[in-house]
């Protein structure tokens, strides 16, 4: 009896690592990947006038786990921290700063999903969706 050919078994590919961006100015609390940079141009670009329009990241009390991130395109409010990347500003007030310090920002487009993702030092533990987060010794609300 001839013996088949047996597949080789590969190893499933690594996902590259994101490649993160350095803004232009402000300080770097909140790091985008080039993924997400790029996504927020676009979404910049569809607004009707995007003059004054940036990527707003924030917090919310709610959620799975008990607090969501989110992210809108909005304005500059007074008090918000600021980064500048070319063709984007990205802001985050101060109180959401508190839990996003030190969060990468990538943007993932999937067949199961297509939404900003955050790796956040902070979070204690994540919800499955990756939207929703807890903070050990931060009440929510």
């Amino acid at each position: 009896m001839a013996q088949l050919p047996m597949a080789n078994k590969t190893e499933p590919a690594k996902p590259a690592e994101p490649v993160l961006v350095e803004p232009l100015a402000g300080e770097n609390l909140i790091q985008l990947t080039e993924n997400a940079l790029a996504k927020a141009r676009k979404f910049l670009a569809q607004e009707a006038d995007p003059s004054d329009k940036v990527l707003r990241l924030g917090v919310d009390s709610g959620g799975c786990s008990g607090f969501s991130y989110k992210v809108e395109v909005g304005t500059q409010a007074e008090g918000d921290h600021v980064q500048r990347y070319e063709g984007v500003d990205v802001v985050c007030n101060e109180v959401s700063m508190e839990f996003l310090k030190g969060s990468v920002v990538d943007y993932k487009d999937t067949i199961g999903e297509a939404n900003f993702m955050f790796t956040n030092p902070q979070a204690s533990s994540t919800c499955g969706c990756g939207v929703s987060f807890t903070v050990l010794g931060r009440p929510v609300g």
